[in-house]
């Protein structure tokens, strides 16, 4: 069992991993688990040790006081792989505040939960993800392992077809860009992003404004509440541009947004833990999986548009109203953004 992660908290969600995992190593199963040690840096280093006395193997992706050449290169995967069979993949973290956004009752209103969106994947694209887990467990320091035989033969053939798309700093950006930039060109009907840290860039924008030029409806989902304010004010900066290409803009309300997806005419969706900001394209090791099939497409699209439903629409005439000092911090974060 390997499991791959940004963040693990020593809260009740991360103890209940911690008990889970511990039950599987006490029954022989070999586990791993690779965090980033500064998005885990309030995690008290007991909580890594108690894992070890119980059997699991910890490493801790660039410690800050080991790797200060490569302290802005973080660890920002998200991966569970299970027997090189099953995986799990996405935008969340290992902590209380990624429990379901979706829950009934008073649950649903609080503010501790925010919305995301993760993944269950089986078969070859299982021990992808698996060889993706090694790359950042042996840069972390840890031995390699064995991944087990290739697939004989293609057996996802009655189920969707899968491509992980994966980067690290130095690697695999320009693919990623390449990857977004032919589904977005490709579209013919819609493109529907929701996006948790939007600082895009002038290279995503054009792109965009092209493809609703064209008659696509391109609509981005963001959010209306953030733990990242600086971020948020940097993606602000963009609207404006984007607005006027004829894209449309929406703030999901209820809680903070923290997923990373995509779905293209129904067909093509992408799900993972890459932002559309600089840190995610230049300095972050991230993994992502394309799907192409339509059942996918519809469920994405069904949970973009119940997201929809909760959300504002940011509107031109409106936007270009708001205040001096929203403008400002706009303009300000905006210049910071290849570097947030």
């Amino acid at each position: 069992m390997l499991l791959e992660s940004y963040i693990i908290r020593d809260d009740s969600t991360g103890r209940a991993a911690l008990e889970a995992l511990a039950r599987a190593a006490a029954r022989g199963v070999a586990v791993k688990v690779l965090v980033d040690a500064w998005g885990s840096w309030a995690t008290r280093s007991a909580f890594w040790e108690e894992m070890r006395r119980r059997g699991i193997a910890v490493r801790l992706f660039h410690p800050l006081w080991a790797h200060r050449r490569h302290r802005s290169n973080r660890d920002h995967r998200k991966i569970l792989v299970v027997d090189r069979q099953v995986a799990f993949r996405g935008g969340m973290n290992v902590a209380d505040e990624y429990g379901s956004s979706w829950r009934s009752g008073s649950e649903a209103s609080s503010d501790e939960n925010w919305r995301d969106t993760h993944a269950r994947l089986e078969g070859s694209v299982a021990r992808e993800l698996a060889a993706v887990f090694q790359e950042g467990w042996t840069r972390a320091g840890g031995k390699p392992f064995d991944l087990g035989p290739e697939p004989e033969g293609p057996n996802d053939v009655a189920g969707a077809g899968a491509l992980v798309v994966d980067t690290r700093a130095g690697r695999g950006q320009r693919e990623k860009a390449s990857v977004l930039a032919a589904v977005v060109g490709g579209a013919r009907e819609r493109v529907f992003i929701t996006n948790a840290y939007f600082a895009p860039g002038r290279g995503t924008v054009g792109p965009l404004g092209d493809a609703a030029r064209r008659g696509v409806d391109v609509r981005l989902l963001l959010p209306g509440r953030t733990d990242v304010a600086l971020l948020r004010h940097a993606g602000h900066g963009y609207y404006e541009d984007l607005l006027r290409r004829g894209v449309r803009i929406f703030e999901y309300q209820p809680h903070v947004l923290h997923a990373k997806a995509l779905v293209a005419d129904g067909y093509v969706s992408l799900i993972g833990s890459s932002n559309l900001d600089a840190r995610s394209f230049r300095y972050n090791a991230e993994c992502n999986v394309l799907v192409l099939d339509e059942a996918t497409g519809r469920t994405m699209t069904t949970a973009f548009e119940r997201d929809l439903a909760q959300s504002e629409e940011v509107r031109l005439p409106e936007w270009r109203r708001r205040s001096v000092l929203h403008r400002w911090a706009d303009t300000v974060a905006r210049r910071f953004s290849p570097v947030l």
